[in-house]
């Protein structure tokens, strides 16, 4: 029996959208992948694992997309990544830092407002557990990791709905 997490549709949330002025947004999104988990995986470490090892988990978010056989992550090397690097947050401190990033806008506006809510703050509230990937250094940028101002990223594991979600808020 196959226990690898089965990619779900996700969700893309494009400030530009919202705000057309590029100035006033710094070029932000957020991207969530979800997938589904069977009820065998309840560690939340080979969850970490199994995301970590998904096709999906191989997106650099400068643009390419998901390269199934792709080196990079986000700003990082895929091969310096492993699950112990993954700090367990409250639902309050992820919440912190994504308002953090959120709040230099000058006004945001309802829709977007709602839009994160929904899509992001509701997804936190609901979450079993919540793991941050932290600054992982300089040795671990990938040759042109740099393109992003801010990457935040968070794992969400919601063992109600059997789903594990990666949730990446940056700016490029």
């Amino acid at each position: 029996m196959d226990n690898r997490p089965a990619h779900e549709e996700g969700v893309f949330i494009n400030f530009r959208r919202y705000l057309p002025d590029p100035k006033e947004h710094g070029f932000r999104w957020v991207d969530i992948k979800q997938l589904r988990f069977s009820a065998e995986s309840v560690d939340d470490r080979r969850l970490l694992a199994a995301l970590i090892g998904h096709e999906q988990f191989r997106d650099d978010y400068a643009g390419g997309g998901v390269l199934p056989d792709g080196p990079r992550h986000g700003p990082y090397w895929l091969r310096l990544i492993t699950p112990d690097l993954y700090e367990p947050v409250s639902q309050e401190k992820a919440v912190q830092i994504l308002r953090e990033w959120v709040d230099p806008l000058p006004q945001v506006p309802a829709e977007l407002e709602a839009d994160l809510q929904r899509e992001v703050f509701a997804r936190l509230a609901a979450a079993d557990a919540v793991y941050y990937l932290g600054e992982l250094g300089d040795e671990a940028i990938h040759d042109w990791g740099r393109v992003h101002d801010y990457f935040h990223e968070f794992v969400l594991i919601d063992r109600s709905a059997g789903r594990i979600m990666l949730i990446v808020a940056a700016d490029d």
